[in-house]
């Protein structure tokens, strides 16, 4: 018999398996439930209903995501790296707030410990704008929806092709995300 706690984390699982699949309004509480083994009802006894489910499945995403990846004020292009390789990794994740957006739904600001996790990547890019490896130029919140847009850029290509496991495809779409982000924080340099 599972515990209450194991029966959560298998609801959590399908539900996050039915959400990146079908998006909010797509998905069905029955096929989450008959996936999780569990109930109708205990699903909503944990969680209350579709949309609380959703939000706790796209915050839990949402954290890891940020949390998977650290940035580093020696080596940010080196950030768009890993947010590309776990875009390859867990592209669910990137659905879920895909997802989100295309639903409407507010997206809350993940946090971990109760500290807001994009502040830490913008107090990354703060230190590393003074120590002289990033363009101070930049207003570090910009710059780090800018580094997001780097390396999830594969993930929004409407081509067929951009849908690859080729490792080779990946390296080189990883380098050129690393070098574009590489050029766009690089310091200014005089003109002489």
């Amino acid at each position: 018999m599972r515990s209450t706690s194991e029966l959560r984390d298998h609801i959590l699982t399908a539900a996050r398996t039915e959400f990146a699949r079908y998006g909010f309004a797509g998905a069905r509480i029955d096929r989450i439930a008959s996936a999780a083994s569990a109930s109708k009802e205990r699903l909503y006894a944990h969680f209350g209903d579709k949309e609380a489910l959703f939000r706790e499945v796209l915050a839990a995403d949402v954290a890891e995501f940020f949390q998977a990846v650290q940035l580093r004020p020696d080596a940010v292009p080196e950030f768009v790296g890993g947010l590309f390789d776990l875009q390859v990794r867990r592209p669910e994740h990137h659905r879920m707030v895909a997802w989100a957006h295309l639903e409407g739904l507010t997206l809350e600001e993940p946090t971990a410990d109760g500290q807001p996790l994009p502040e830490l990547a913008v107090a990354g890019i703060v230190e590393a704008q003074e120590k002289g490896y990033v363009d101070p130029s930049w207003d570090p919140r910009d710059l780090l929806v800018l580094l997001f847009g780097i390396a999830l850029a594969w993930a929004h290509w409407p081509d067929p092709a951009a849908l690859t496991t080729s490792s080779a495809v990946l390296a080189h779409r990883r380098a050129a995300a690393v070098e574009a982000a590489a050029r766009v924080v690089s310091p200014a340099r005089p003109q002489t």
